[in-house]
């Protein structure tokens, strides 16, 4: 008897099949698996967000109920300091160097300021991680200091927590995102408490960078992805404002303390 012959190989159609049918699987599972990354960069954006909002309120309890200020600004001798809420960059001598900011009161995980989903440059060109900002027109101050004294005039002190009256609608931390980057001083998209004469609003906006949301810590200290943006703001303001980027409200309600 002779022996069946056994085929080797496959033939061109079954490797055109088989092309084919990986294509199609690559075609409907990359998208998928695209969405699931930044799902995951959304997720850790949260967890980042909520960890600043906490530190917000330690910071709160040991000093009188107050937030941390935006930015104060040191001279002491030749040493000039900008103390902003999440580093403070230090010049003395020439040198330059960065270390924790006000928030923190000297101690912090640099990279919890750092959204995963943001790849941009931060505004503050020694600040090796970026992506949030702060509440400037409402709830963080400022204030200047020269050889351990005060500067007369220079202070706008942060609101305190209890004058916050609906906690759960006032954002605190957020995604921030501009033209340039990222600026890490939160603005409503008209004067605040804080501001009022403070102009270029739009660099202050929302990055909507979460799957076309943007994370929000709100002063109750929970953290929620907002889909809603919006641009209405002065005239001079709204041309500026990038694409991709707005604010949390039409109005101030997201930002007052009302």
């Amino acid at each position: 008897m002779g022996r069946c012959m056994r085929r080797k190989g496959f033939t061109l159609t079954e490797v055109l099949v088989v092309i084919a049918v990986v294509s199609l699987l690559m075609a409907v599972l990359m998208p998928a698996l695209a969405r699931a990354r930044q799902q995951g960069k959304s997720v850790l954006c949260m967890s980042n967000l909520r960890q600043l909002a906490m530190a917000a309120q330690m910071y709160a309890n040991g000093n009188g109920d107050y937030f941390p200020m935006a930015m104060v600004t040191e001279m002491d001798g030749s040493v000039y300091k900008l103390c902003a809420w999440d580093f403070t960059t230090v010049y003395d001598s020439g040198n330059r160097y960065v270390e924790p900011g006000l928030m923190w009161q000297g101690e912090t995980t640099e990279r919890v300021q750092q959204c995963a989903a943001f790849k941009g440059a931060a505004n503050w060109g020694e600040d090796k991680y970026t992506g949030y900002n702060y509440n400037t027109s409402y709830i963080a101050g400022r204030a200047a200091v020269k050889d351990g004294e005060v500067v007369s005039g220079t202070v706008v002190m942060s609101s305190k927590v209890g004058e916050v009256r609906r906690p759960e609608k006032c954002a605190l931390f957020g995604d921030g995102q501009w033209g340039e980057g990222a600026n890490k001083f939160m603005r409503s998209p008209f004067g605040g408490k804080l501001d009022e004469n403070f102009s270029g609003r739009y660099a202050g906006t929302q990055g909507y960078r979460h799957l076309g949301k943007t994370n929000v810590a709100w002063c109750d200290g929970s953290v929620v992805s907002v889909e809603e943006c919006f641009t209405e703001a002065h005239a001079s303001e709204k041309a500026n404002i990038a694409e991709g980027t707005g604010f949390l409200s039409a109005d101030n309600s997201a930002y007052d303390l009302e």
